[in-house]
């Protein structure tokens, strides 16, 4: 991986961090906007540890194959700080990808609007600092 890909990689990912923060903003009467975070959810977190991934590998600090082992070496480096909200993601994705129901679908929500959206955004901003 090559610096323009990891900067592309980056870019990606502060897109998808502002499209979530869009569908958190929606009014909560339309029922669809529960599935719109989940699937804004979903995106990004898949591009936040690709990308955790790709910065580990590409500054030598380590190989990663997972989003829990990318968590945990982010967390190692100081690239994310709440190691324990993004390990609760992983269960949250788990339970969005298999299975859904109203209920847990709510429950989602509220971890990313009072947890995950923050964690998110804290990373965007940690990852903007060094790559500069």
């Amino acid at each position: 991986m090559n610096s323009e890909r990891l900067m592309e990689k980056f870019n990606e990912y502060k897109k998808a961090v502002v499209r979530l923060k869009e569908a958190l903003e929606e009014d909560l009467t339309n029922p669809l906007v529960y599935d719109g975070v989940i699937q804004r959810f979903e995106f990004t977190y898949e591009l936040a540890w690709k990308l955790m991934k790709a910065y580990l590998e590409y500054e030598g600090y380590a190989t990663v194959n997972s989003p829990r082992a990318a968590f945990k070496e982010a967390f190692a480096y100081g690239l994310i700080f709440d190691g324990d909200v993004w390990i609760d993601m992983i269960d949250a994705r788990n339970l969005t990808v298999h299975s859904y129901d109203e209920q847990m679908a709510k429950e989602i929500y509220d971890k990313v609007k009072k947890r995950y959206y923050d964690a998110f955004a804290a990373f965007a901003k940690k990852m903007a600092e060094v790559l500069k």
